[in-house]
């Protein structure tokens, strides 16, 4: 097993943990705060726009199973790659790293978008500053809570799986 680590922001944290927690090779995923200017920030610190945090999810990967660009496909069907804070700063998109070799994917991923689209994305793709946990309520909030709002369609992931099928490996 590769065991790596990449963390995502998507908007509100439950569905991007719930949708990627279904992809084979996903190992484990915490949600928090990433890129704070200050440590520790509770949700309602984050909520005051004055942290610069973003809700993310911290997401644990099988990488002889799910390569990283196939990780960042399956997290672009999350989102819309061209709106900016729709909701607030901490609600932006982004992509963070830890391993400057991960760097290459995400950048590669994102002019790839924009030579495909025709104009620039509006996700973050950076170096990891810090990651915060958020608050045990929201660690699986979906999985608690099936009901939950979620923007996320996470039926797309069982699509998303089903289309590239040959692509996951062991």
């Amino acid at each position: 097993m590769d065991a790596r680590e990449i963390y995502l922001a998507g908007g509100c944290f439950w569905g991007t943990e719930a949708y990627l927690k279904k992809l084979p090779g996903i190992i484990d995923t915490e949600v928090g705060y990433v890129n704070a200017n200050i440590e520790n920030p509770s949700y309602e610190d984050v909520c005051t726009g004055t942290t610069n945090a973003a809700e993310a999810v911290k997401v644990t990967y099988d990488a002889d199973v799910i390569s990283l660009p196939l990780l960042l496909q399956a997290y672009l069907r999350t989102i819309n790659p061209f709106s900016l804070n729709r909701q607030g700063k901490q609600y932006r998109t982004g992509i963070y790293w830890t391993d400057p070799a991960d760097a290459r994917a995400a950048e590669s991923l994102l002019m790839e978008l924009a030579h495909k689209a025709g104009k620039q994305p509006r996700v973050e793709a950076a170096l990891l500053a810090n990651f915060h946990l958020a608050e045990d309520y929201h660690q699986d909030y979906l999985g608690k809570n099936p009901f939950g709002y979620c923007h996320v369609n996470l039926a797309d992931a069982n699509a998303f799986i089903a289309e590239h099928a040959a692509d996951f490996g062991a």
